[in-house]
């Protein structure tokens, strides 16, 4: 007997990062916003659907962003705040099911399977998280329904912004039969050329693809995978979130760096960042991680573990900064050791609230985690930047 089909929501906050900036700035609403760092050398992290329309997208360079989109008003990320609207819109996700899956911090899988007596059908469920993201949080959800989790992540792609796409089982395989292979979990530009090698170009086409012969070409993995999709098949369960396993923090210069105390100043910077974050999630960290990228894209990582959990920036910067003496950053021996990129990140997440072992330091430690609690508090009230490290402070022009 067939199992009865699920019914899953994806729902997906429509250009968070940008949305989020357009909200809290009302001259930004209607102008093409990008979300990034550094002009010359960052990414962009989100671009709002005004600067879509020139082709810019995320992960574009920010200079050929800006280069498609001159017009285009740069804003820098405010972690904080996309963290802030991410709980709340988890919050609106949690009052429909039990089963919620967290891809991001603004997207997830929702099982709504059998809730149509409590909470009305899939279609009502959908409306009505609509309306509440837009109503408490200020943005903007996009919704698909469909009997698998692929169905459904695509139908809300599929309408975007402000789309709500129902895809019925009956309908499934003539909704996805006319889309371009690349719609396909797992096919990257590699695999794209490797069907469009075999005459395949639609989702259809590898449907009716012979399957033996496409794991002779792809794999029987990967053969196996594309050709179950492209009939529709997909029986993976919506998983309830878990805790992150690492929380982190990176940028690059636009400028490459080569003094230390440059570095380690942007390295505390981060290391702020990382222990709000931290604090946010209710979470403590077991160890440290530093990255480093020099300006011949060479990639080196150091970690340390802690003697003890934590959520104190000071000791995450700090570690971060002793990590960096362990490298060659020193502009006299030429320019393989100059810096591009720079974060950190900490992993052995546990809650905070965790039992620990008590240490001969404790009042230390308690002090430096109770400061980061109250530096939460002010920011959350009054903004990121009115409290800063002393070392962040640039100098006035007559010291």
């Amino acid at each position: 007997m067939e199992p009865a089909p699920r019914t899953i929501l994806h729902v997906d906050l429509d250009a968070f990062f940008a949305s989020v900036e357009q909200r809290d700035d009302p001259e930004l609403r209607g102008k093409p916003v990008l979300v990034g760092g550094s002009t010359a050398r960052g990414v962009v992290a989100a671009a709002s659907y005004e600067a879509r329309v020139y082709g810019v997208r995320s992960a574009m360079p920010m200079a050929e962003a800006l280069r498609r989109c001159p017009q285009a008003v740069v804003v820098r990320h405010h972690m904080s705040r996309y963290a802030e609207a991410s709980r709340g819109f988890f919050g609106i996700l949690d009052d429909f099911s039990p089963e919620v899956e967290s891809l991001s911090l603004d997207e997830a899988f929702l099982d709504v399977t059998g809730t149509e007596r409590l909470l009305g059908d899939a279609v009502t469920i959908a409306r009505s998280i609509k309306a509440r993201v837009r109503d408490e949080i200020g943005l903007v959800a996009s919704v698909g329904v469909a009997p698998s989790k692929f169905v459904a992540k695509i139908a809300s792609d599929i309408d975007k912004p402000d789309g709500l796409r129902v895809v019925r089982p009956d309908d499934v395989l003539g909704f996805i039969h006319p889309l371009p292979v690349s719609r396909l979990w797992g096919v990257g530009a590699v695999t794209r050329e490797k069907l469009a090698a075999l005459g395949l170009r639609t989702i259809g086409d590898v449907a009716r693809y012979p399957e033996a012969v496409l794991r002779r070409r792809l794999g029987d993995g990967p053969g196996a995978h594309l050709a179950a999709l492209s009939r529709g098949v997909d029986a993976r369960p919506v998983q309830a979130r878990g805790a992150p396993v690492s929380i982190g923090h990176e940028e690059t210069f636009e400028v490459d760096v080569n003094r230390r105390e440059d570095l380690a100043a942007v390295l505390m910077g981060q290391a702020d960042r990382v222990g709000a974050r931290l604090r946010h999630a209710g979470l403590r960290a077991h160890t440290v991680q530093l990255k480093i990228k020099y300006a011949d894209f060479r990639l080196v990582t150091r970690r340390r573990t802690l003697n003890d959990a934590t959520v104190d920036s000071t000791v995450i910067g700090r570690c971060a900064v002793s990590l960096l003496d362990e490298l060659a950053v020193d502009g006299g021996h030429g320019k393989r050791h100059r810096v591009r990129l720079c974060g950190v990140s900490v992993t052995g997440l546990e809650p905070r609230d965790a039992p620990r072992q008590l240490t001969m330091d404790e009042p230390a430690r308690r002090r430096g985690e109770h400061l980061g609690d109250v530096l939460d508090e002010i920011h959350a009230r009054f903004g990121d930047g009115l409290v800063r490290r002393a070392m962040h402070v640039p100098p006035d022009d007559d010291d």
